[in-house]
């Protein structure tokens, strides 16, 4: 997560990006861009604001050497030097050109930035944003002629947000280099997280939450609903949710002891974890810290409703852990032959 407000251009460049499945090729500018006062004002939040709400952070990857991450590579050189600017830009677009293994990548412009003062945490450094536009947006403009107004269609880049964006910043930690990604056309996200950037999570607090929660709601999709039904699955989830905000570090088997009451579900919660991981190629720490942040993003993400084949919906507040028990009852009527929920109240809100 970083913070823009005092970011500026120190230099960026347009190229386009082809696809060689489909015979378009590259075109490339041989000067960086000079904007004037409003476009620039424009374009700089433009690039900008996706990336101050990402949490999560990614490193570089290579499977024998670092070193020969191509973007890893480029950035560091934009860093060390920007008189190569230019030409490391255009290495850039050849480095995408090179991944668009399928005709179904997309062409498009690539905007190749420097920028400076960009907030990480309480220091500012340099980063390098690389984003791809690969949808254009039609619209009307209006123009005078012979003293006449007209109007026709254009097509050009809506200012809203990137369709995909890293930004590299000239910063480390133990793992390496920190960038941040988005990519809001996940058509293939192979394409642009692991051929073009090649870029894995680290191995930190966010991503053993993220890791943990996850597995948490599959574990009450897969199992706990099919076999004790929607109000035990979401339980769970509500009891794991205020685990995660009531302890700063979670201890696996601290976890399953407040969570779980009974231990045939403790047991069926270890099994399907080592599946789990296995399946996924993860690792559930027995111990680590909690990321709020991460805790709040994958929180948004848990459906605590009981939805019934008679076209009705319980929706449960993934945030009152005891209500599901003190206050919704499920039982079996034998006249009608179909199970019901028995919900208590005072009032109606």
């Amino acid at each position: 997560m970083i913070k823009r407000h005092k970011a500026s251009i120190k230099n960026c460049i347009i190229h386009k990006v082809g696809n060689k499945f489909n015979g378009t090729k590259n075109a490339f500018s041989d000067t960086a861009v000079h904007f004037d006062e409003a476009t620039y004002n424009l374009i700089l939040p433009f690039l900008l604001k996706p990336f101050v709400s990402v949490a999560e952070s990614y490193r570089f990857h290579h499977h024998s050497d670092i070193g020969l991450n191509e973007i890893n590579t480029y950035s560091s050189q934009i860093f060390e030097d920007g008189s190569d600017f230019v030409e490391i830009s255009k290495h850039v677009v050849t480095h995408l050109f090179e991944q668009s293994n399928s005709a179904q990548i997309k062409t498009g412009d690539v905007l190749v930035c420097h920028f400076e003062n960009i907030q990480y945490e309480d220091y500012f450094v340099d980063a390098v944003g690389i984003f791809k536009i690969e949808n254009k947006t039609e619209f009307f403009q209006t123009y005078l002629e012979d003293g006449n107004y007209d109007i026709l269609v254009q097509k050009g880049i809506q200012a809203k947000k990137v369709d995909k964006g890293c930004l590299i910043l000239n910063t480390s930690d133990m793992e390496g280099k920190i960038a941040f990604s988005v990519d809001n056309n996940t058509y293939d996200t192979q394409y642009w997280i692991k051929s073009f950037l090649n870029i894995k999570y680290p191995d930190d607090s966010n991503q053993h939450t993220k890791n943990c929660i996850e597995l948490c709601r599959e574990f009450s999709k897969e199992v706990l609903q099919p076999n004790f039904g929607g109000q035990q699955q979401s339980n769970f989830l509500a009891k794991t949710v205020d685990f995660f905000k009531e302890n700063e570090i979670v201890n696996i088997e601290t976890f399953k002891e407040e969570v779980f009451d009974e231990e045939d579900q403790i047991q069926l919660f270890e099994d399907y974890k080592k599946n789990y991981e296995a399946e996924n190629k993860v690792l559930i720490r027995n111990q680590f810290d909690v990321s709020e942040v991460a805790l709040k993003k994958q929180k948004q993400k848990i459906k605590t409703e009981i939805k019934l084949d008679t076209n009705i919906q319980i929706k449960l507040d993934v945030d009152a852990p005891d209500a599901s028990a003190e206050y919704l009852e499920r039982g079996y009527d034998e006249d009608k032959k179909m199970h019901y929920y028995k919900v208590f109240f005072n009032d109606e809100a």
